[in-house]
């Protein structure tokens, strides 16, 4: 959690078609925390990717939590479900992927909670000089 920000949750059901919602959620996000316009581009693709996958492994009534927190060099989104104990994005699918699932992230961890599995995506800013 970052010391200096509020982090903002999302609350979503299991319905694909918000996934670009989440997106742009996480676009705007990251280009306010200083993020270039390209690089807050593809964490958007990368988190529309892991929702969309999320929401096809999730049952209907079931629903995702995305937490949003940007610190001084970063921006990193938590996408959480409570369940199984299956991240929002599957090694399989990185794999048929050859990782371009989530090129836009820079680094992913998963962790088991409870019953809640939290997948975090990271992005670093880099400014351009």
């Amino acid at each position: 959690m970052p010391t200096d920000a509020k982090p903002i949750r999302l609350y979503l059901d299991a319905d694909p078609r918000l996934a670009a919602g989440a997106g742009g959620a996480a676009h705007y996000f990251a280009e306010n925390a200083g993020m270039p316009h390209e690089a807050a581009s593809e964490l958007q693709t990368a988190i529309i990717h892991a929702c969309t996958e999320a929401f096809d492994s999730l049952s209907d009534d079931a629903h995702l939590e995305l937490e949003f927190a940007a610190f001084a060099d970063r921006v990193e989104i938590a996408i959480s479900h409570e369940g199984g104990p299956a991240p929002a994005i599957g090694l399989d699918t990185i794999v048929k992927t050859s990782g371009k699932a989530l090129a836009g992230v820079d680094r992913v961890q998963y962790e088991q909670l409870g019953k809640s599995s939290v997948t975090r995506l990271t992005k670093y800013i880099r400014l351009h000089s």
